[in-house]
């Protein structure tokens, strides 16, 4: 899938958490709380829903988006959700008298500009941002560019936006429509896994320990000795998680299943992505008459392939930030989750056979 799990979370004041659910893929959500959570459907693009929404909220924190790293999605539905959409939101704030947002931006509007470009342990006082101009990268560095341009705007009721930015890694998680689907895939190919990103570092998060920010994020900007230092300003949120390739995560979450990585040879990196610059280029001159999708993008292969991790020192200073869950506990569960779709696989099979 190239969706997220696309939400917005409000918290009201002494009364209960207001979830607004974008009609799209709610599907993939579920709650799992004692809390009463008032559920609402909507359209981030409406700016009437919004408005509606945030009415009675204190904080909002925003996730809504279309992650799409491949292309197929067309490119200004992408960046009306990504880019709009938060802007009207924004704005449904400042009409409703919001006072503190907090946004989910994403590692992608750091880089890598280039798969030779290295970063280890990078951090918020280095200056990284992405140059791609492809549609999800570059709707999320303009959408955070709104976020902060937004900081300290006057509210309605005379009051004043507060906000700041997150941008955890590529995240994790049981349920996960983008594991769901390399699982699936591997699995109606024997087993073998997808060799996507075999050179790439990564410090992926998982998904409870980016939601615990989330939640000191808001509790450091509702507290005046904190907000001063946390207003108008981003965090990478990352884990305990080991730095590995993305390859190896996935083998390590699915071999426990009999998963395995792909062993065959494949072209080099270099090589690959001179091949995807020419497929990208046929694509260009063809789109007047013909939409081709070129199986292959320089920015899948530079962002699947780069050694690009960050560090969480900044976000542990100033929010109190530290993981919840352990790399052996997240790992845990996910791999518990992945069981249920080898199983599921296992029976439909059974179903098939006469």
């Amino acid at each position: 899938s190239n969706k997220s799990s696309c939400v917005c979370l409000g918290e009201k004041i002494n009364i209960r958490p207001r979830l607004l659910v974008m009609i799209m893929s709610h599907k993939y959500l579920q709650l799992q709380t004692k809390t009463k959570v008032t559920w609402l459907e909507g359209d981030i693009l409406d700016a009437q829903c919004l408005r509606t929404a945030c009415q009675g909220i204190s904080v909002v924190i925003h996730t809504a988006a279309i992650i799409d790293t491949t292309g197929i999605i067309q490119r200004q539905t992408v960046i009306n959700v990504n880019l709009k959409g938060t802007q009207l939101l924004l704005d449904a704030c400042i009409q409703a008298s919001v006072p503190f947002f907090i946004y989910t931006s994403s590692i992608v509007v750091a880089g890598p500009n280039s798969y030779k470009e290295i970063v280890q342990n990078g951090h918020e006082e280095e200056h990284h941002e992405t140059t791609w101009t492809a549609s999800y990268p570059y709707s999320k560095k303009l959408a955070e560019k709104a976020v902060f341009a937004a900081n300290g705007s006057t509210l309605k009721n005379g009051g004043n936006l507060w906000t700041c930015s997150l941008r955890p890694p590529y995240i994790y998680r049981e349920g996960s429509p983008i594991l769901s689907g390399i699982v699936n895939r591997a699995l109606e190919n024997n087993g073998v896994l997808e060799n996507t990103g075999k050179f790439s570092v990564a410090n992926p998060v998982y998904v409870g320990n980016a939601a615990w920010a989330h939640i000191l994020a808001c509790r450091a900007l509702r507290d005046p000795k904190k907000a001063v230092s946390i207003r108008g300003q981003f965090y990478y949120i990352t884990d305990d998680t080991p730095h590995q390739s993305y390859d190896e995560l996935h083998n390590n979450l699915t071999k426990e299943w009999g998963l395995c990585p792909d062993s065959g040879l494949r072209l080099p990196l270099s090589l690959r992505y001179w091949l995807a610059f020419l497929l990208e280029t046929v694509s260009f001159l063809l789109s007047p008459i013909y939409k081709y999708q070129p199986p292959l993008s320089r920015y899948l292969l530079t962002t699947s392939n780069s050694v690009f991790t960050f560090s969480y020192k900044k976000a542990q200073r100033d929010l109190g930030y530290k993981p919840l869950n352990t790399w052996e506990e997240a790992k845990e569960k996910t791999v518990e989750w992945i069981g249920s779709l080898v199983e599921k696989h296992k029976g439909a099979l059974k179903k098939k056979t006469p």
